[in-house]
């Protein structure tokens, strides 16, 4: 009886790290909120090569003299609704925060799959821009989500950004939002081409824009946030003038929002707090945004970084969504590779920190992130009126109280988070502004 006890004990514990070494990118939690689970659809994943002839080539610019261009390469995961039932697949050769490391992550979309037409129209398109340094699958966790929900999910390996290539931060300032428009575009082109596997399937003009650090900084430019004077300047940013291009007011920023974009979801946007933006600059921003930050964000802030950028976009409608406690990592990044717990020679710390949160579980967040952005997306994108319960909340959710009958419906002092079950919306908040009368 004995050994049958241990032999079940053993079963157990080994079954948990045999899952987790998987490095798996779909977890679901069983306290996950609601709009986090799974979609109806079995999805796909293709990976496609773009190049934007004639960028300026930020890398070799030199102050006085003429700014070199070049054909700028991109790398874009599409993730999209699949035919069949099919569910599983991996992602090979994935690059950690190092830059050297490969990894494998596990996922529900299948390479290649045959793609799902939209019974009516095509399915709404959504742009992911990952932070400085990171890749195409660093928020993977939400783009395959999204997509069994009905959405194409264009992920973007920003050159001169990724971990494997990683060049001056200049590159990054000036061509982040650039590359937002660019791959929307290219997006809008093979929608319409008969020999894409995108024909018909994508609709660029309902599109949404998920961004995470330097991403987010992207989005909020996208979206309309002109940069300050004092940014196209600095000694350490780019070179010789090039950010001017999106310099609040200027031609080139005032020419940048587009209107194919609908909503945003701005995950711990960097800049605010190093100057980037000013009132007059986040006035410029009309697009919906939902900002998500940590409280305790120390790389991009948050009184005078998420938080402030978030105040001073009067003109938006907009959502502040609050992870109390977390640092720069609240929500945006996938769970941690097994083989990022090891330290490196090539950093001064082990990369389990660049995906980690010291206070919340990865999961957790990734969840809760996952639940938002399916209201979020549903509101803005699917015109889905049944979503607005799910943002609109008690500011605290510690304040929520749960009061049901006893055939289980809600007495009418009712308030506790929509989709979140009894006891698990804990440590959050979320604030909303709607736009200044005109």
């Amino acid at each position: 009886m004995r050994n049958i006890a241990l032999a079940a004990i053993a079963t157990i514990v080994f079954a948990v790290p045999a899952m987790a070494n998987d490095n798996r990118i779909d977890l679901i939690r069983p306290d996950a909120p609601e709009l986090a689970a799974f979609g109806e659809h079995a999805i796909g994943v293709r990976t496609i090569q773009l190049s934007d002839p004639g960028r300026i080539d930020i890398l070799n610019v030199e102050a006085g003299k003429e700014h070199p261009r070049y054909d700028r390469p991109l790398t874009v995961e599409v993730w999209y609704p699949a035919e069949g039932d099919a569910v599983g697949g991996t992602y090979e050769g994935v690059f950690l925060r190092d830059g050297q490391t490969t990894v494998t992550l596990t996922g529900r979309a299948v390479r290649d799959a045959t793609p799902k037409k939209r019974g009516e129209g095509a399915w709404p398109l959504v742009l992911v821009s990952h932070g400085y340094p990171g890749n195409r699958f660093l928020l993977s966790h939400l783009a395959e989500n999204l997509a069994t929900k009905g959405y194409v999910v264009a992920s973007i390996d920003h050159t001169d950004s990724t971990y494997n290539d990683r060049a001056a931060f200049g590159s990054t300032l000036v061509n982040r939002p650039l590359d937002q428009l660019f791959v929307l575009d290219e997006m809008a082109r093979l929608a319409g081409d008969a020999d894409s596997f995108l024909n018909g399937l994508a609709n660029p003009d309902t599109t949404g824009l998920v961004g995470y650090s330097m991403g987010g900084y992207g989005a909020v430019i996208t979206a309309g946030g002109g940069v300050t004077q004092a940014a196209t300047e600095l000694s350490w940013g780019a070179p010789d003038g090039t950010l001017s291009v999106h310099l609040a007011g200027s031609e080139t920023h005032n020419a940048l929002p587009d209107q194919r974009i609908k909503a945003v979801i701005a995950f711990a946007p960097w800049g605010m707090e190093r100057g980037f933006w000013d009132a007059d600059g986040l006035a410029g921003i009309e697009t919906p945004v939902l900002f998500v930050a940590g409280s305790v964000d120390d790389v991009s802030g948050y009184e005078k970084g998420v938080k402030a950028i978030w105040e001073q976009a009067v003109n938006a409608d907009r959502h502040l969504l609050t992870f109390e406690n977390a640092n720069h990592n609240a929500a945006a990044p996938m769970p941690a590779p097994k083989e990022s717990w090891q330290p490196v020679d090539t950093l001064d710390f082990v990369p389990f920190e660049h995906y980690a949160d010291p206070v919340w579980d990865t999961v957790r967040m990734n969840n809760i992130a996952q639940h938002f952005a399916t209201a979020y997306f549903g509101l803005h994108l699917k015109q889905d009126e049944a979503m607005a319960g799910y943002l609109d909340l008690v500011e605290n959710a510690a304040d929520g109280v749960w009061a049901t009958n006893e055939d289980g419906t809600f007495k009418p002092e009712h308030s506790y988070w929509k989709g979140f079950a009894n006891r698990t919306a804990k440590g959050l908040s979320l604030m909303h502004a709607s736009p200044a009368a005109n």
